[in-house]
């Protein structure tokens, strides 16, 4: 071996092979990283450190005290006794209104997210014969479809309605209702099973469903399965895309705040039934190749009792609406193709609409969750740009300095990708969001609960952890909410990962493709 690090190797054959074993230098980096982490705790700590020499001046002033000091003190009180009183009288005031003002904590009890059973998978190759068997696809719609599931990081084990299953498929009414029966009675029952609270404790019911919302309304439905009580307060929000999940617990948050001691259950799913797109627009085409069965119900309390065994407390709930601009209200719109069939379209300029929106979104959130020391780095980058006209790149916030855990939308792979990529995150922080669309697809609003469900079940969810979780839908909105978990949290029972979180996490690299953007109208990809 010579100084440089390298050996030589002979062969049988008597070629030499010269091997380099020099390792990358890893000093800037590291040194970067500690200052980094050391000047995060500094400035995080910056108040702490303050007070810490006053608390040491008056202690030592204190000490010198005698009797005769502590008795002026004591005369020196009596003189001025109204003084004192009124001041008390304030203190008392201030805080009364404070604790009577201040918002009611809000606790995630706990949630469920449904599981289809396993005659409702529908593999790469039983989903591409029933399309062709259905002779509503020609041969380029086809081949389109087969090149997005490949590059979409779905599996083999995701779950269509039982509607399509058959050739030709029967996207009836009836089938649709079914299908929102199961999925939200699924979650519901195991919800109502795992905390023991009867549905007529239930004081709030909000239910988010975009493309399906029949007469009677889902909310109505679940009022009479389960028999509620006559004076609940009952939301039904249709329309709203994949971020209205996030909308459904901030509604729920808000009426918690003005109804006390009671609970609130939000349903958050997606039928698919009647939506099924049977035309050859590429657009259009690509909902079905991502979206699948799914929903979760989520149970919330503003009962001080509930502490003690809620999972979680939110913190915060942030949302951003781009509807005002036409690009951003279009990106993602229900219509008819040229031939009547009605289908979601899909714009080219998805992703750009949902970076602004992110940025919206983050610039919002970032003062609420971010520790003083990255609210700084950040200020200071600005500020030099603009007054320096400097070429420097803006400060990218780390905001893995606040959460602890991901749970980001499972829209698709390039979704998961371009966030991974934008907020610089590592790939165990991802890793939740890629498994449940490889699992499960895009369940819409509810994806988010089967990432969490993920999480706890890996066992990483502890004490005092954050969550973000962060959605993007329809309108175009970016909303986000952020929890915090109460104690070391474990799966509940017949969660969607009990019998096959060994499994993960699976391996679903694919050559980067803009899954959800390779279309154009005029080609087949």
């Amino acid at each position: 071996m010579d100084s440089g690090g390298a050996t030589q190797v002979t062969t049988a054959g008597g070629v030499q092979i010269r091997q380099t074993r020099r390792l990358p230098d890893f000093l800037q980096s590291v040194n970067l990283k500690y200052v980094k982490l050391g000047y995060h705790y500094l400035i995080s700590n910056l108040l702490t450190l303050c007070f810490i020499p006053l608390i040491f001046v008056t202690l030592i002033e204190a000490s010198q005290m005698d009797l005769g000091d502590l008795r002026h003190l004591w005369l020196h009180l009596q003189y001025n006794l109204v003084s004192v009183i009124i001041c008390s009288a304030f203190m008392v005031f201030g805080f009364t209104v404070y604790i009577m003002s201040r918002p009611r904590p809000i606790y995630l009890v706990d949630y469920s997210c449904y599981r289809a059973p396993d005659h409702l998978k529908a593999p790469y190759n039983r989903f591409l014969e029933h399309s062709r068997l259905t002779g509503d696809f020609d041969e380029s719609s086809l081949e389109f479809q087969r090149k997005i599931l490949e590059r979409s990081g779905l599996g083999e084990e995701t779950y269509v309605p039982e509607a399509m299953h058959f050739i030709p498929p029967r996207p009836s009414m009836a089938a649709a209702r079914e299908e929102a029966e199961q999925v939200m009675y699924g979650a519901l029952d195991n919800l109502f099973a795992n905390t023991n609270v009867k549905p007529k404790n239930i004081g709030i019911l909000v239910v988010n469903c975009s493309l399906f919302n029949p007469t009677p309304s889902l909310s109505a439905m679940i009022v009479n399965k389960y028999k509620l009580r006559g004076n609940i307060r009952s939301f039904n929000l249709g329309g709203m895309g994949c971020s209205a999940g996030v909308i459904a617990i901030d509604l729920a948050k808000d009426l918690l705040q003005v109804h006390r001691n009671t609970y609130a259950v939000v349903v958050s799913t997606e039928n698919i039934t009647q939506n099924w797109y049977f035309g050859n627009k590429k657009s259009m085409l690509i909902p079905n190749c991502l979206f699948r069965v799914g929903g979760s119900a989520v149970l919330l309390s503003n009962k001080s009792v509930d502490r003690r065994r809620a999972k979680y407390r939110l913190v915060h709930v942030v949302r951003t609406h781009r509807g005002a601009d036409d690009k951003a209200f279009r990106c993602v719109y229900q219509e008819q193709d040229d031939a009547g069939k009605t289908g979601v379209s899909l714009s080219k300029d998805l992703m750009a609409i949902a970076g602004g929106a992110l940025k919206t979104n983050i610039t919002t959130l970032g003062p609420l969750v971010l520790p003083i020391s990255e609210q700084l780095l950040f200020f200071v980058t600005l500020l030099v740009k603009k007054l320096l006209n400097s070429s420097m790149k803006p400060y990218i916030p780390d905001f893995k300095l606040a959460f602890d855990h991901f749970c980001i939308h499972a829209g698709g792979r390039a979704v998961i990708d371009e966030l991974e990529k934008n907020l610089q995150l590592l790939s165990i922080h991802v890793e939740a969001s890629r498994m449940a669309l490889h699992r499960f697809g895009n369940t819409s609003s509810s994806s988010i609960w089967y990432e969490l469900a993920y999480i706890e079940a890996k066992g990483r969810m502890r004490k005092g952890n954050r969550v973000w979780q962060i959605a993007f839908g329809s309108g175009f909105k970016c909303n986000s909410a952020v929890w915090e978990a109460l104690q070391r949290v474990k799966p509940s029972r017949n969660g969607p990962w009990e019998d096959c979180i060994d499994k993960y996490p699976v391996k679903t690299e694919l050559p980067l493709v803009t899954t959800i953007f390779c279309y154009n109208d005029k080609k087949n990809y």
